[in-house]
């Protein structure tokens, strides 16, 4: 069964920490440069592998004690705040192109940038976090994918716009409290549970 609030707070969580991301930068520059729609396809699939690898994570968990896997849930997201907290705002992503503009050689590059630099990501790990505490993984995956998809349309498509309008610095701060948020949620579960 799907539970729209699990998708909900998943998506708003992982679309506010992915969109500072420097893979949403890759993505606006590969979008400058290529097909848009050949760049989102590669972009796409490899978010769709990360969020599937995060889910199976999180379900692991779920195996544990209740009180720990909480307590657990809790630093990882209290980490993951700092990390947002401390992270520079001027990350710059190189990419390399493909040589032609085929759709299997600029979805392929788009593919293999993303699988490359969100292993073992904050969103990634954060995914696999969500998938702990709620017991809806397909929620939880649903609302991943569909943020990390709607980060890349924007990174791709509109970017530079987005950045114009709203600081960088304020979108990771928003991530930041709603993962201490959470953190302090987990730890509150694993304290009183």
């Amino acid at each position: 069964m799907i539970s729209f609030t699990v998708m909900a707070i998943t998506f708003g969580v992982v679309f506010l920490a992915e969109l500072p991301d420097k893979t949403a930068l890759a993505g606006l520059m590969l979008g400058t440069r290529y097909r848009a729609s050949y760049v989102f396809a590669g972009v796409a699939a490899a978010f769709a592998v990360h969020v599937a690898l995060a889910i199976a994570a999180g379900s692991v968990l779920t195996l544990l004690p209740h009180r720990l896997v909480q307590a657990v849930v809790g630093v990882l997201f209290l980490a993951g705040a700092l990390m947002l907290l401390k992270k520079g705002d001027d990350e710059e992503a190189t990419v390399k192109a493909p040589a032609d503009q085929s759709f299997w050689k600029v979805s392929g590059a788009g593919f293999m940038l993303i699988l490359v630099a969100e292993f073992g990501d904050l969103t990634q790990i954060m995914t696999a976090n969500l998938a702990a505490r709620y017991d809806s993984p397909v929620s939880v995956g649903l609302g991943a994918v569909l943020a990390l998809w709607a980060v890349a349309a924007i990174g791709i498509l509109g970017g530079r716009t987005l950045m114009r309008y709203v600081p960088l610095r304020l979108i990771t701060k928003v991530a930041a409290c709603l993962m201490l948020a959470l953190a302090g949620f987990s730890l509150f579960e694993a304290i009183t549970g």
